[in-house]
């Protein structure tokens, strides 16, 4: 188990510059970590033993019959709609009863997918940040210059700070595209997230969506008339019908009984990622939310600068953000991020400073009052 987990370091090892936000980092990194490791682990005959395995006469290869009830599908059988699932006959093996008629009959042809679909889950998450990371250019890594230790002597730092300036005040009120390819990918990351939930729906026959609330309800429920949500989308029991033709050529009808060990497996990983899943819908949510907030409110904008970067006054501050625009303001607080804060402090301090000194009044769109996005 812990060999799976070693080899996932290099996914949950997050670069030391940051060019995105925590919550977006939790898509690609823990999320994308998560799905593998689950999708390994399903396959892992180690931790869960074999996928399938049939009782069943002795006339058929135990092999054979476990290879072909795994590759066409186990199937359990209701009564009628209004039934409870868990009460259906046999204690302990929900639906396995004798069959009379075919629309009895609830045929499970997701499980032997499950780990590809937590694979394909897994590239989904990743998606998004690989957009960004190509869109991005390495232009924060760029600007940093080896600034973020500050170990360097006063010749070196004055020249590289000197260089972050020069770029900065050149390029001043020309990253708003560059800004809102990243907000284009945190919206990208909401959509996959719910998406996925909807997705796993489909996969399930429509039992996935409340499956974390019938879970919770399943948990504070009294033991003896409680009904097992996860037995019913994960059953651990279930019937198999084998044909072949015998010695006259008369079909032959084999009936088995399967027991599916990787399903209990399978419950468990889906019901923490129902849980994750809506965790992560809503910080994510959340943060588009106060990613438009910043797009139009510029005093907003002023105020997460002041807020997070105390050393820096507030008059250069105001000065920057009613000078540039939103993108510039997203380049500012990436780089306030990754760069050491003194150095961080001088260098919007020194770019302000030459705003001030230099007339914009004849350039278009430079106002003495806060600017739009």
């Amino acid at each position: 188990m812990l060999d799976i987990f070693r080899g996932l370091k290099s996914l949950v090892r997050v670069s030391h510059i940051h060019i995105d936000s925590p919550v977006f980092r939790l898509h690609y990194s823990i999320t994308v970590s998560i799905l593998i490791a689950f999708s390994l682990i399903v396959t892992t005959r180690q931790y869960v033993g074999n996928p399938i395995d049939c009782i069943h006469t002795k006339e058929i290869p135990e092999d054979v019959f476990n290879t072909f009830c795994w590759i066409h599908s186990t199937f359990t059988v209701s009564n009628n709609k209004q039934e409870p699932y868990a009460r259906m006959y046999l204690p302990g093996s929900p639906g396995v009863r004798t069959s009379h008629n075919e629309k009895e009959k609830k045929v499970y042809r997701y499980y032997q997918w499950v780990c590809f679909c937590l694979f394909f889950q897994a590239i989904l998450f990743y998606t998004p940040r690989w957009l960004w990371k190509s869109w991005e250019g390495g232009k924060i890594h760029a600007l940093m210059m080896d600034l973020d230790v500050a170990v360097c002597t006063e010749i070196e730092k004055k020249q590289k700070k000197k260089l972050m300036i020069d770029y900065l005040w050149e390029n001043l009120r020309y990253h708003n595209w560059w800004a809102y390819k990243y907000y284009f990918c945190e919206v990208l990351a909401l959509i996959n997230v719910i998406g996925q939930m909807f997705l796993m729906n489909r996969f399930f026959d429509g039992a996935f969506l409340m499956f974390g609330f019938e879970v919770i309800a399943f948990v504070n429920s009294d033991q003896e008339d409680r009904v097992d949500p996860m037995i019913q989308i994960f059953p651990r029991m279930t019937k198999c019908t084998f044909r072949k033709y015998g010695v006259s050529g008369d079909e032959e009808k084999h009936d088995a009984l399967c027991i599916l060990p990787l399903n209990v497996v399978n419950e468990k990983i889906y019901v923490f990622l129902w849980f994750w899943f809506i965790i992560l819908s809503i910080l994510t949510c959340l943060t588009v939310i106060y990613r438009v907030i910043i797009i139009f409110s510029p005093r907003m904008r002023v105020y997460l600068l002041r807020m997070r970067y105390r050393l820096v006054r507030k008059d250069v501050i105001d000065t920057i953000v009613r000078r540039s625009k939103m993108g510039d303001w997203f380049l500012f607080y990436m780089l306030g991020e990754n760069v050491d804060s003194l150095i961080f402090r001088d260098v919007l301090q020194e770019l302000a400073h030459k705003l001030n000194r230099h007339d914009f009044h004849h350039a278009p769109g430079f106002k003495g009052e806060i600017q739009e996005a």
